[in-house]
């Protein structure tokens, strides 16, 4: 019961539900892909599979039509990242949230072009959205990096062997950080992956990802993101009062 409580606040919010369609979108794509390839006895309900895991994705697509003030509000907020005290990461995060800005106008205009809504070209736009995507990916994987490179020489420095002498409520801050930062690089590094199969032909490895790649990179991501989520609520509940 416990389980279906906690399941059923995530639904409540957005981010739970969006967490959810994207975790079961791309775990069809996998099983759906994987049927289709290896197993031609099962290839119908394989293709079944990738037709739900397609309609899973226009569903985010549709849904994320509404995102732009919510990301507009949260940018305007960070600015220049002027509480930021390294000059790294301010930066990274600055252009971070202006790529994140970009990407949700650009995937409006495709899926309009889909939809039969504005007469221009989708593929264009399509092709533009996932290299926004790409770049914030990239500037997210570089502040990961950043991050765990400083917070271990934090760690390994004299001055945290001296602290290591006092309450560890400190030193467990930093060592969760850390982990924090490992999936979330894990995490944009799969979802990078994917972001590059989904260029045009040509670029690195675009287009030769067989389905079930795709969504076991996705899969993958999703469930990091899940993880991280129910952690965060863990530590939540474990410190409020």
């Amino acid at each position: 019961m416990a389980a279906l409580s906690g399941l059923a606040s995530a639904l409540e919010s957005y981010r739970g539900r969006d967490r959810l369609i994207r975790t079961l979108g791309y775990c069809c794509q996998l099983v759906g892909g994987a049927l289709v390839e290896q197993c031609p006895a099962r290839s119908e309900v394989g293709t079944r599979l990738l037709v739900l895991s397609s309609q899973l994705n226009h569903c985010r697509t549709i849904l994320r039509l509404f995102d732009d003030l919510a990301m507009f509000m949260y940018t305007k907020q960070y600015g220049l990242g002027a509480e930021e005290e390294d000059v790294f990461v301010r930066c990274v995060s600055v252009l971070g949230n202006l790529a994140d800005q970009l990407y949700y106008p650009c995937e409006h205009v495709a899926w309009a072009a889909d939809a039969k809504i504005l007469r221009v070209d989708s593929a264009w736009w399509w092709t533009l959205s996932t290299a926004f995507w790409g770049l914030s990916l990239l500037l997210g994987i570089a502040r990961s990096l950043w991050m765990v490179a400083k917070l271990r020489k934090q760690l390994r420095s004299p001055m945290a062997a001296f602290t290591s002498r006092l309450p560890r409520s400190k030193w467990r801050a930093v060592e969760a950080q850390i982990q924090s930062e490992v999936l979330t690089l894990l995490s944009n590094l799969a979802d990078l992956a994917n972001a590059v199969h989904w260029l045009p032909p040509g670029v690195l490895w675009a287009g030769r990802f067989p389905p079930w790649v795709v969504g076991l990179l996705g899969t993958v991501s999703s469930l990091l993101s899940v993880y991280q989520a129910v952690r965060a609520g863990g530590r939540a509940d474990a410190t409020t009062p």
